[in-house]
């Protein structure tokens, strides 16, 4: 097994071996919990049944990122740009999505119980899958798809 810094390193560097070692290991579990990310740029990575707690991706770009039956509780994205990425069947309790740009995102069946948005850019992302929308936290600043403002100034959220 390779250690946190060795994957790392795998997620910046060679993402090729490093989405070939998750394939070898996808139902591993891998504890990735509390590692720095921020202020980088990845691409083409699937994450797959891995625990992201407390782990910073902030002010990154990511595109084409996969976090398929991820725990993401509590992890940072402020200020990032995240470009069809998939959140599927993840955890998402307390994460900050805050000043993130989130385009063309999958959230199906992700637990957004605690998410917040706080001046976040869903407006190409799919949230209508997801559980616990009404628990996660945003402001008149949030920008969401069109069905989605008609929902919520509806007062039924």
């Amino acid at each position: 097994m390779k250690s946190k810094d060795e994957l790392v390193d795998l997620i910046l560097n060679n993402t090729d071996e490093f989405n070939a070692f998750m394939c070898d290991n996808e139902d591993a579990g891998i504890d990735m919990s509390e590692i720095d990310l921020s202020n980088s740029e990845i691409r083409d990575v699937v994450f797959k049944n891995m625990d992201f707690t407390s782990s910073t991706f902030s002010d990154s770009h990511l595109f084409n990122v996969q976090f398929v039956e991820c725990d993401l509780t509590s992890t940072d994205f402020t200020r990032s740009n995240l470009t069809e990425c998939d959140f599927s069947n993840s955890v998402l309790n307390g994460t900050d999505f805050s000043y993130a740009v989130l385009d063309y995102c999958n959230f199906n069946e992700a637990d957004m119980a605690g998410a917040i948005f706080g001046e976040s850019d869903l407006s190409n992302s799919d949230l209508s899958t997801s559980f616990n929308l009404n628990a996660c936290r945003f402001d008149e600043g949030t920008v969401w798809k069109h069905e989605y403002n008609l929902y919520l100034s509806s007062g039924l959220f």
